[in-house]
């Protein structure tokens, strides 16, 4: 009988023991829950919060389209301003290292009237044409060159062509009729030449 009763008291502390633990383990799922509060779910926005929102968000992105718009309207005309500055005015700078030669003409023409000496004023007229070669060299022309160059239609017009007076002047400029000129290596006129056959 004794050991009856230590079986059913040694059974009685293991199912307090078991039921001890599993109320110790729902004190503690129920603590976690109580501990992880989930945050309300925000509540969703009515309809008409939505609209007023979107509205401000059009407004928004309308405002910085017509800013845009005038931004580059604004700078389309004063690219528009600057280009036609620069065409109507972009030859001033040619044209004052310029001046200084008509003045030498100027001077020229009217010591011509009183001169006696030719010699002096071929001279004269030689040196203001120098003056002036000098000046287009400075602003990126040079003369097409054809004494005695291989005929090329990229930089020649022929104008004439006569029986070469040797064979090794076939194919080769004979004669200028009118000098050539390129700015910065572009021909801005053609050189006409007599051609030899």
């Amino acid at each position: 009988m004794k050991e009856e009763k230590k079986d059913e008291e040694l059974k009685e502390t293991q199912q307090e023991a078991v039921e001890g633990t599993a109320s110790e383990a729902e004190q503690n799922v129920q603590e976690e829950k109580e501990l992880t509060v989930e945050a309300p779910p925000a509540p969703e926005a009515s309809a008409e919060e939505q609209l007023e929102a979107a509205n401000a968000e059009i407004a928004s992105l309308k405002d910085q389209l017509l800013r845009k718009i005038a931004e580059f309207d604004n700078y389309r005309k004063r690219t528009i301003k600057e280009k036609t500055d620069l065409i109507l005015n972009g030859g001033e700078k040619t044209i004052i290292t310029i001046l200084p030669v008509i003045d030498d003409l100027e001077r020229a023409l009217k010591n011509m009237k009183s001169a006696d000496d030719v010699n002096a004023v071929l001279e004269g007229v030689e040196l203001i044409y120098k003056k002036f070669m000098d000046i287009l060299a400075k602003q990126g022309v040079s003369i097409i060159e054809t004494k005695e160059a291989d005929f090329d239609v990229d930089v020649h017009e022929a104008v004439a062509q006569l029986p070469a007076p040797t064979p090794e002047l076939k194919g080769k400029v004979m004669d200028c009729t009118l000098t050539g000129y390129k700015l910065n290596e572009k021909v801005i006129r053609h050189a006409q030449v007599v051609v030899g056959v």
